[in-house]
């Protein structure tokens, strides 16, 4: 039988893999940053009067430095599986130098690159979690081949255009045989759309149009606004009778007396005042009717029909977003079309009213112009703003969720996330990660950053996050060119390192000093770099027992391997010499990745092109 065509995008140097190192990470504690502070309680609004103050405990979040291809390998032990939400702003490959980053990367370069990376961050990801990759015009269309094949196509979620320029004047942006470039792409994917643990949906987030914008363009296109008249008086309200929902929890109606209900004209007419003034005057009596069916109005309906024209019932719904809470709706006419509120799908905002929108997969509205002033650092080519982030993690996350960023820049992500009491991660090799991303994120926790979305989301400090390294290579060639042990390396860093690369979790145990890390509940790993005698063995195989079983790793042992059978001998480090790419440290964007007689062809390419 025919094996069935795979539907792929290729490219020249696809089939060459890298072969990463397991690396560990090493805190510098002379960046890392904590503070203690005390807080108000809550997931958001540290305004609410009736919050308690509470003490925070530190975040435990982590700036990484270093390569991110071998800092997303180094995570792997701690986070697979972990972040909610991983957000990553590449390189565009414009051709156009950048300050911080080699953005020129050819095509097939930059495909082998991200491919790498995409399938690393996968790993990462929890089953629920999402993946989103901002890009421009450049490569969004490759990438999003690419992504369906890491991802897979049926976990593709949405494809968002964000208004990133403004579009006022003439320059034309610097094209000039091409339209002006003012927008970027999100490419959104989930890791898993239809398992039982997988992606249930995206949170509930609203774009804000001014109401009055919203009634003139649906008036130009000779379309009804429906909300138009205001309950001025809801009467004398009397108890009329009981009845039950369909789950048989009961439902009180009133019958309403004298109720007055006047058209938002007549009344602006009445009291002198204009319509947008009286829109705001009256915004929480403002309403619409609709005859929706529904299984409460069916119940009022068989136990109001012909007994008045307006009534009100108090109940409380098992399900929705007021699960559980005592709610009152009204109804008014002989079919009991229920009342619906202006402030359901508005908020009034001073003398402002802006409707709300749930968000589609267009965004705008985000704070360009002042853009560089975000953080306190400049980093004019490649800030995102901080109302884009926070849109993201609303969509994606909840507070306390683990949320990733590999392309970190000048430290957005990471801030945005610590404001809305996110967990966060972020790599960066660039010497940015020192002067923007460490005093940026300062400034948060120690409440300096006023900008931002710093007072929309009720920010006033506290947190703090660790700064971690990626270690150098366990595996150096010495002066003879052969492979040993990194002399910098000690044996606890050597023993971290040796066991992520056996496949063993590292964890230490104060009582056994040969265990140094576990596969299963008994089966445990010992690394050392001396050599055991016969005597030593028979020692550790004593006290490992028979229901045990040990990996020891050393530098030599003079035993029969035979001799003991809950020992497994390996040497270091022959045993481990086949199992990567060793004191390889860059893994960026740059042209050696590819060999020379691949960079030619490639070069050829283009040429012809």
């Amino acid at each position: 039988m025919t094996k069935p065509m795979k539907l792929e995008l290729t490219w020249t140097g696809k089939e060459k893999r890298t072969r990463l190192e397991q690396r560990i990470l090493l805190e510098d504690e002379t960046l890392s940053y904590r503070v203690a502070v005390t807080e108000i309680s809550g997931q958001g609004n540290l305004l609410d009067e009736d919050a308690e103050a509470v003490t925070q405990p530190t975040f435990d979040n982590r700036v990484v430095y270093g390569d991110n291809l071998l800092a997303i390998k180094a995570l792997e032990p701690e986070f697979a599986k972990k972040f909610r939400c991983i957000y990553v702003d590449p390189p565009y490959n414009t051709g156009q130098a950048m300050p911080d980053y080699d953005d020129g990367v050819e095509h097939s370069l930059w495909l082998s690159l991200m491919r790498e990376r995409f399938e690393g961050l996968k790993t990462l990801l929890r089953n629920d979690g999402v993946f989103l990759c901002q890009l421009n015009d450049e490569e969004m269309a490759y990438a999003k081949v690419l992504l369906d094949e890491v991802f897979g196509r049926s976990n593709f979620l949405n494809h968002v255009t964000v208004r990133m320029k403004q579009t006022a004047g003439a320059s034309g942006g610097g094209e000039d045989k091409r339209l002006k470039k003012n927008t970027e792409h999100i490419l959104i994917y989930a890791k898993d759309k239809t398992g039982v643990d997988g992606f249930k949906k995206f949170n509930d987030v609203y774009d804000e149009e001014d109401l009055f914008d919203v009634i003139e363009d649906m008036r130009a296109e000779g379309k009804s606004w429906k909300y138009t008249r205001v309950l001025v008086d809801l009467g004398k309200r009397k108890f009329f009778t009981r009845t039950e929902d369909g789950s048989g929890d009961p439902i009180d109606v009133y019958i309403h007396d004298q109720v007055i209900i006047k058209p938002i004209t007549a009344l602006a007419s009445e009291e002198g005042i204009t319509e947008r003034e009286c829109y705001v005057k009256y915004f929480d009596r403002i309403f619409r009717d609709t005859n929706a069916q529904s299984s409460i109005r069916t119940r009022v309906m068989e136990v109001a029909s012909g007994h008045g024209d307006f009534f009100s019932i108090d109940y409380v719904p098992r399900s929705g977003r007021r699960k559980g809470q005592k709610v009152t709706l009204y109804y008014k006419g002989v079919n009991c079309d229920l009342i619906a509120w202006l402030s359901d799908v508005a908020v009034k905002k001073r003398d402002r009213i802006v409707k709300l929108e749930k968000a589609g997969t267009y965004w705008e509205g985000f704070p360009l112009n002042n853009l560089t002033k975000e953080g306190g650092v400049l980093f004019p080519k490649g800030k995102k703003p901080e109302a884009l982030l926070r849109r993201v993690l609303e969509l994606c996350t909840d507070p306390g969720d683990w949320v990733l960023d590999t392309f970190a820049g000048s430290g957005t992500t990471g801030a945005v996330a610590h404001k809305m009491r996110r967990q966060w991660v972020m790599v960066e090799l660039g010497p940015h990660c020192h002067t923007h991303i460490v005093p940026r994120l300062k400034r948060v926790i120690d409440s300096q950053d006023t900008g931002g979305i710093t007072k929309s989301v009720g920010w006033t400090g506290g947190g703090g996050f660790r700064f971690m390294r990626l270690a150098p290579s366990l595996l150096k060639r010495d002066k003879w060119d052969n492979w040993i042990i990194n002399p910098d390396y000690n044996a606890e860093m050597l023993a971290e390192a040796v066991c992520g690369h056996m496949g063993f979790t590292y964890a230490p145990n104060a009582s056994h000093f040969w265990q140094h890390g576990y596969s299963t509940e008994t089966d445990f790993i010992y690394i050392t770099t001396g050599s055991l005698s016969h005597d030593q063995l028979r020692t550790l195989s004593n006290d490992v027992g028979a229901e045990r079983s040990l990996l020891i790793c050393c530098k030599a042992y003079m035993a029969d391997t035979d001799a003991f059978s809950n020992l497994t001998l390996k040497k270091i480090p022959k045993s481990i010499l086949g199992k990567c790419e060793w004191d390889h440290d860059d893994y960026s964007f740059s042209i050696n990745v590819l060999e020379e007689s691949e960079v030619n062809e490639v070069l050829e390419h283009i040429d012809v092109e």
